[in-house]
């Protein structure tokens, strides 16, 4: 059968009555997810604008019927919430770029067959994927490697993702061979194809890895919760945990004793600045997300 013969009786089905009330319930279906999943993001957004009394008085809502901004003002006049988070900033960026590097450098001389010991670091690698130490194992390496109350205790040990790392081990086996030998023709060595000539071909998957390593950083609560005693060095996601489940102004007060701020306002405006910053840079990045899954998963 011809592609032309095929992509006609495809049209011909996706209009027959049959495809068109199965695209109707693909519709539906999606908006409905589509909505379970933006409903309470929305609400979120609408209750930190909204003052104490509405929220208290109105069981769900999407558009205050007053726009308050008292929440925001609170957050940001305190130095705990802004300590908070410079240092989930700081973590993160540095983090998702010690990631990154370093998922990169390994998975490139993994990418080459002829490398001696390749198929056992592979096989270790594969071993960590079903097998794992535990949190109590790892708590004592972290503790004996006397980075307790560090911020590298939040990057050091979830360093190098296996399943990540095997994927773009994938995507460098595919990359034309051709062009490394150029390059080593007019002089580079390793380092320089890597930097040169691989790195700048791998932006895609550069982009897609970066964006997971950096979600995962932002989002980490078990690393800082168990390695960070110092109120002073809480992350984001620490000072969000306890304003949510404990009583807000109790505490902030452990921080800041000068606050008395409203409780569930507070909550709403700090769940949703602890979820924008992800929210914004996705956009800039989507171009490249599926395309850096797909290069690195699939053979063509």
């Amino acid at each position: 059968m011809s592609t032309k013969t095929a992509t006609k009786q495809a049209v011909h089905h996706h209009n027959s009555p049959g495809g068109r009330v199965f695209d109707a319930l693909n519709v539906v279906v999606l908006a409905g997810l589509a909505l379970i999943t933006v409903l309470p993001l929305l609400y979120v957004l609408a209750g930190s604008f909204a003052g104490e009394a509405e929220i208290s008085s109105r069981p769900f809502f999407l558009w205050p019927q007053k726009f308050v901004t008292e929440s925001y003002e609170y957050i940001f006049a305190t130095d705990a919430f802004l300590r908070a988070l410079v240092t989930t900033v700081l973590v993160t960026a540095a983090g998702t770029v010690v990631q990154v590097l370093l998922t990169f450098t390994m998975a490139y001389p993994l990418a080459k067959r002829y490398l001696p010991g390749r198929a056992l670091v592979l096989n270790l690698i594969i071993f960590t994927l079903v097998f794992g130490g535990g949190m109590i194992p790892t708590f004592l390496v972290v503790r004996d490697l006397g980075l307790l109350n560090s911020y590298w205790a939040l990057i050091l040990p979830l360093a190098i993702n296996p399943f990540y790392l095997i994927i773009v081990k994938s995507f460098f086996q595919e990359l034309p061979q051709a062009l490394e030998e150029a390059a080593r023709i007019d002089g580079c060595n390793e380092m320089g194809v890597f930097f040169k000539i691989v790195l700048p071909l791998s932006k895609p998957i550069i982009a897609t890895f970066s964006l997971f390593y950096a979600v995962g950083i932002w989002n980490d609560y078990m690393s800082p919760l168990l390695y960070i005693n110092d109120p002073s060095k809480w992350t984001l996601q620490i000072l969000v945990r306890q304003l949510t489940s404990t009583d807000a102004a109790t505490a902030l007060s452990q921080l800041d004793r000068t606050w008395v701020p409203p409780e569930q306002g507070l909550k709403f405006a700090v769940v949703v600045i602890a979820t924008l910053p992800i929210l914004f840079f996705y956009p800039f990045l989507q171009k490249h997300f599926a395309k850096g899954v797909l290069i690195g998963g699939v053979k063509e």
